[in-house]
């Protein structure tokens, strides 16, 4: 099988066979960065941009590891010492960059749609590195590579998504995924952080932490986006600490070898308790191992597709 589409922009219109392809391609990636060697020719000659207008470690870091592990040219922008500071438009900058004939184009972007609109505009691949609150899809890819890995299977596990459900671009493709590979997916946060009718992706509803990790399989905590919400959400971040923050006793109304993943940064003490981040549950570490091997896999399969 191949992936036929040009772009990546989001997973709520990706099949179960597209999804298996992306992980069992990712998974034969992981082989190379163990090497002495970290690097194959795969992708001699193509160039990958990586525009990024918001502020990114693991996302953008991984991207260009997995451009350089396959030999392709990866470039940086950032907008902070690009024309976007002069008042360049999003357009303007685009059709700049296919001027200069890149193969495929990384984009993060605070406005939901952003990688959409270059996806219109240009014959580029475009890979959407997380738009606004809307998705994040290869987080999600990963998060799922990673599932499978430590659990054999994705269909049939109880995954328990919680934090700031609302503002999560994580917890959307997540849940797209999840529930397309067949996962029981429940979403856990305050009441004003979990969008209403959200259980028109198929996810059940739980405001108490913990019923919501009665019989978990997987756990992943969410950052609190504080950038992104609208006003006061709770009455204090202690106050949300004491509900919502995974520590140890609360860990044990899950099943005893449930893992728990977080999509980075953490904010330690208020989302998740120091020693259950850094505990032998925690798969935190392989999440971002696995991102490398994601995002090789991507970039492999939309250039193969092109050509």
């Amino acid at each position: 099988m191949e992936l036929t589409r040009k772009d990546i922009l989001g997973l709520s219109d990706f099949s179960v066979d597209e999804i298996n392809l992306v992980l069992d391609t990712a998974e034969s990636f992981r082989e190379i960065s163990t090497r002495t060697i970290k690097k194959v020719p795969t992708l001699r000659g193509i160039t990958v941009i990586n525009l990024f207008y918001e502020a990114s470690t693991r996302t953008r870091t991984s991207f260009e590891i997995a451009a350089k592990r396959l030999s392709a040219d990866a470039i940086n922008i950032s907008t902070s010492t690009s024309s976007v500071t002069k008042g360049e438009t999003l357009a303007d900058t685009a059709k700049t960059l296919e001027a200069m004939s890149p193969d495929i184009i990384v984009i993060r972007h605070a406005c939901a749609g952003a990688p959409h609109i270059l996806a219109r505009l240009l014959g580029q691949s475009i890979i959407n590195a997380g738009d606004g609150s809307h998705e994040h899809p290869t987080q999600a890819l990963l998060d799922m590579l990673t599932i499978r890995q430590k659990k054999g299977t994705i269909e049939g596990l109880k995954v328990v998504l919680v934090g700031d459900i609302m503002n999560s671009r994580v917890a959307r493709s997540n849940m797209y995924g999840l529930t397309r590979m067949g996962a029981r997916v429940t979403v856990c946060g305050p009441a004003m952080l979990i969008p209403r009718g959200v259980e028109g992706m198929g996810v059940t509803v739980e405001t108490n932490m913990q019923k919501a990790l009665q019989d978990a399989d997987v756990i992943m905590m969410l950052r609190m986006q504080f950038e992104r919400q609208q006003g006061a959400v709770f009455p204090s971040v202690r106050e949300y600490a004491r509900l919502f923050c995974l520590t140890v006793p609360m860990l044990e109304e899950a099943r005893d070898d449930a893992i728990v993943m977080h999509p980075g940064p953490i904010n330690r003490g208020i989302e998740i308790a120091p020693e259950v981040a850094d505990g032998f549950r925690s798969v935190i570490l392989d999440q971002v191992t696995n991102g490398v091997a994601v995002r090789m896999a991507l970039l492999y399969l939309l250039a193969g597709g092109r050509q």
